[in-house]
């Protein structure tokens, strides 16, 4: 009796836990602004109307970020292809880490964080913002986890004009706030962060 109970409230436990992950559509990876008046629509926004995000609309974003387009290689270069960012996702419920593979938000933190972000006249209002963060003791070196972030920064950027979001990427904000509200190792550094969201 004692070992079925206890069985019972792992099995809940454990779906509990994994239940605050979420669990992304399938992205789509056809239509969309033909690149050139993507690329002439390109440009930075800093005064967002807050929206939640459609899930659609969140996995097609990440997708086209971070996602794969190939069996092992994604959307974007890395420098001899050690694909050393993570791509952490902060939305008003909690921290997320998209993992592409499996096409899920597994969740990092639960709560509100967005004041670690500063500028909450930007950060606040955004559906969300996504922090790159390069895992140095994979990179090839320093300067590679800088300009692999700056290739997803920029998908992002051309997305989010094809489908009429605003984004904006920001170094503008208090590194070790982040760096510790993200709990990482000093192998990993946040390069910089980018709200995404409707456009004021």
């Amino acid at each position: 009796m004692k070992k079925g109970l206890l069985a019972i409230a792992l099995f809940c436990l454990i779906n509990c836990v994994s239940a605050q992950d979420i669990q992304l559509v399938s992205p789509t990876k056809t239509g969309g602004k033909p690149l050139m008046e993507a690329l002439n629509e390109r440009q930075s926004h800093r005064s967002f109307e807050y929206k939640e995000m459609p899930a659609q609309t969140l996995s097609d974003l990440l997708w086209a970020a971070y996602g794969f387009n190939r069996e092992d290689k994604r959307t974007v270069p890395s420098s001899q292809n050690r694909q050393e960012v993570d791509v952490y996702v902060m939305l008003s419920s909690g921290i997320y880490i998209y993992d592409a593979k499996d096409n899920v938000l597994k969740m990092k933190e639960k709560g509100d964080f967005r004041k670690a972000l500063g500028q909450p006249n930007i950060s606040d209002n955004a559906s969300l913002t996504l922090i790159y963060m390069a895992n140095m003791d994979k990179a090839s070196n320093r300067e590679a986890g800088f300009i692999d972030s700056g290739f997803i920064a920029q998908n992002v950027y051309l997305y989010c004009a094809s489908v009429g979001l605003g984004s904006v990427a920001r170094g503008s904000f208090t590194r070790p706030d982040l760096h510790n509200t993200l709990k990482l190792t000093n192998k990993q550094e946040i390069t910089f962060v980018q709200p995404v969201g409707y456009i004021k």
